[in-house]
């Protein structure tokens, strides 16, 4: 059985790709059985010059007889009421957020973002970052930041999806290493999301892999889509990829499902 995290809605008029219909057709094409999927950032909306909305109680209004998708919210860091917006998050019974710091202009270790992640600490919201360069300045999101959220928020379970891609994995596998003593455990995970091998910004040999899997136990590593942005072809290469790994096949169930299901306390 496959979970897979990171799915990106959006509304048809934004992206008919990244419907939550489409999401349907996606994993039926692709063999994978639940899925974490993400609502609409409200910066996208904003930076399209469209209305902004509710878009966790739009994704809710979707999913909610939904069994094989699993909500997590998005904050609008533009507005000041962070705290109320988690609640009503967590009144949808989503089980976390999504955190794109280029996206949203938020700076890791920010007071704003440091809200964020106080909330989602108390109320045991697991957090999906982005991590690794997506155009913006770096010196707001490097990836070593991470390490002062772990540390401020000892009791928060997060994912560095893309493991900080080609430029930064190095950085992201420090952090993981650096807070495996600590806190809640395993509480910092690696998302394999887009990490394709093919020398894009995200991709990560083999070798680093083993590397991950070696230094950090099979355990912190959890498989991601980055739908609609990856191809139904793309993911069953994916698949494909970490199940013909020289690792032992209860790593790979891990891998593929079973420990985002513990991170999050979700029945597979």
């Amino acid at each position: 059985m496959i979970f897979a995290n990171h799915a990106h809605i959006y509304p048809e008029h934004v992206n008919p790709n990244g419907t939550v219909e489409a999401l349907k057709r996606y994993m039926d094409e692709t063999g994978i059985d639940k899925v974490v999927a993400f609502s609409t950032f409200a910066n996208t909306l904003r930076k399209r010059d469209l209305p902004v909305y509710n878009t966790n109680k739009a994704l809710y209004d979707e999913i909610k007889d939904d069994p094989d998708i699993v909500g997590f919210g998005t904050v609008d860091t533009e507005r000041d009421d962070i705290e109320d917006q988690i609640d009503e998050i967590i009144s949808y019974g989503f089980k976390g957020i999504k955190v794109h710091p280029q996206v949203q202009k938020l700076k890791v270790d920010g007071e704003r973002a440091f809200r964020i992640y106080k909330k989602c600490e108390g109320s045991g919201l697991f957090v999906s970052f982005h991590t690794g360069v997506h155009w913006d300045r770096l010196k707001n999101n490097r990836v070593e930041l991470f390490d002062e959220v772990a540390w401020n928020f000892p009791n928060m379970k997060f994912s560095m999806e893309h493991v900080g891609g080609y430029s930064y994995f190095n950085e992201a596998l420090a952090v993981i290493l650096n807070n495996k003593r600590s806190g809640l455990q395993p509480r910092i995970y690696a998302g394999w999301t887009t990490i394709d091998g093919q020398y894009r910004p995200w991709s990560l040999s083999d070798e680093q892999l083993y590397v991950l899997l070696g230094q950090t136990s099979d355990d912190n590593s959890i498989f991601g889509l980055d739908f609609p942005f990856n191809s139904a072809e793309y993911t069953k290469a994916a698949i494909a990829r970490i199940r013909g790994l020289d690792i032992p096949e209860e790593s790979k169930e891990k891998i593929l499902g079973l420990n985002l299901a513990k991170a999050l306390g979700v029945e597979l």
